[in-house]
């Protein structure tokens, strides 16, 4: 990375628009405009094993800084970080707004394929890092609340493309739903 690149990072770090992080669906990867429509714009393709990666190691990462979750019996801490989760959807609400197809299909042709997220603790907050195949990417830094739309939105565009659907059993492996009784070998 060159050390414009870095210092151009660097600078947009804490000005990131990280609660427009609208994803836009393909086959195999989704596309990630941030900042969109703004000078300082940038998009990226998350592919499927990226946000899958980001998605579970983020959860767990948020559940071992939790301060709620650690004091919560361990038997409830799954139940802890549900109701963190909803309250900060509920904080984060008024905040979200739809950007116009417009301006993401203006950053289609710009986007590169993502390579890595970063995700480092910075006091109380969350230093993100989306880092491409160039030498560009975007830093944004967050509160907890934010961090966990944006995985909410992840999670989303995720289930949108079937990226977690559980596999649909056989019919072979399928018991039958009929009103014939079937003879049972004894």
């Amino acid at each position: 990375m060159t050390a414009r690149a870095q210092s151009e990072m660097d600078a947009n770090a804490a000005g990131a628009d990280i609660n427009h992080f609208p994803l836009c669906a393909a086959r195999r990867s989704h596309r990630a405009a941030i900042n969109a429509g703004r000078a300082d714009a940038w998009s990226c393709w998350l592919t499927r094993r990226l946000a899958l990666a980001v998605l579970e190691r983020t959860t767990q990462y948020l559940a071992t800084t939790s301060d709620l979750a650690q004091r919560a019996p361990a038997q409830l801490r799954g139940e802890a970080m549900a109701f963190e989760r909803d309250a900060a959807i509920v904080k984060t609400a008024r905040a979200m707004s739809s950007t116009p197809p417009a301006v993401l299909q203006a950053s289609a042709g710009a986007a590169e394929l993502a390579e890595r997220l970063t995700i480092a603790r910075d006091r109380d907050s969350f230093r993100l890092e989306l880092r491409g195949q160039g030498e560009h990417g975007a830093v944004g830094i967050v509160n907890r609340d934010e961090l966990q739309r944006v995985l909410k939105m992840l999670h989303t565009a995720v289930m949108q493309a079937g990226w977690l659907a559980v596999p649909v059993p056989s019919e072979a492996a399928s018991p039958a739903v009929s009103g014939e009784t079937k003879p049972t070998p004894h």
